[in-house]
């Protein structure tokens, strides 16, 4: 088995459920549940717990993560959007490796971009800014979505994974700045008299955070799933019900 067909199988069961088939099934969606489903019910870090490495490595500040989650944001936007609209044009034997070039076209964008326009955030993110290629999340996203729908679709659905990446990423910064530096955005909130919590500014930091927040969504599920279901006759009004 090549690597291209291993590659295709892994996302073929990563986000269909079923490894190794030819044709994938997409559950029949309306244009805001594209939009909104990346959000939160999937949201590519805490339900799909995809993109961990940057989402463990560089959310120490917000800044840090507000940068990323925008590249992020555009390279997701920019290669689906190309995805969808050359899906015709692009062998079905190449196609994976394509994307990747896609990719790794807008990744150079953003990188170059970043550099000119914000060079600290550039230098503070290192090589992480060019592992935007290899994030399982974007190749998923293009192999499962983008190839396979119209152009307005598929950016909506880049929409709100990006938006669902960025929001995890800000969430994570913010908790491991403000209790490992006190401050949000380098601004001070503790005064100088605050004690720096320097495991949560590293790595270790970033798995407890990651960890506690899945803990937390994951007890809202099970209460929310424990509750009993109230039949929808019984919200009818009394006359209706009594008619």
């Amino acid at each position: 088995m090549s690597a291209e067909n291993s590659i295709e199988d892994v996302l073929r069961g990563s986000h269909c459920g079923h490894a190794g088939q030819t044709t994938v099934q997409l559950k029949q969606t309306t244009p805001k549940e594209d939009l909104l489903r990346g959000i939160w019910r999937e949201n590519p870090v805490f339900v799909q717990v995809l993109g961990l490495c940057p989402a463990l490595a560089v959310t120490n500040t917000v800044a840090n993560a507000l940068a990323m989650g925008l590249a992020t944001l555009f390279v997701l936007c920019g290669s689906s959007l190309f995805v969808s609209s050359l899906k015709r044009f692009i062998p079905s034997a190449v196609r994976l490796s394509t994307y990747v070039l896609i990719i790794a076209t807008f990744v150079t964008v953003a990188d170059m971009t970043m550099e000119a326009v914000v060079p600290v955030a550039h230098k503070a993110l290192g090589a992480f800014v060019y592992l935007i290629v290899v994030n399982c999340m974007i190749l998923g996203r293009q192999e499962a979505f983008a190839s396979r729908q119209p152009v307005g679709r598929s950016l909506l659905d880049a929409l709100g994974s990006g938006f669902g990446f960025l929001i995890a990423l800000l969430l994570m910064g913010t908790v491991r700045e403000v209790i490992g530096y006190g401050t949000f955005l380098g601004v001070s909130l503790f005064g100088s008299s605050y004690q720096e919590w320097t495991v949560m500014i590293l790595p270790p930091g970033g798995f407890l955070t990651i960890g506690v927040i899945l803990l937390g969504l994951n007890w809202l599920r099970s209460r929310r799933a424990a509750e009993p279901a109230v039949p929808k006759w019984s919200k009818a009004p009394v006359a209706e019900r009594a008619g």
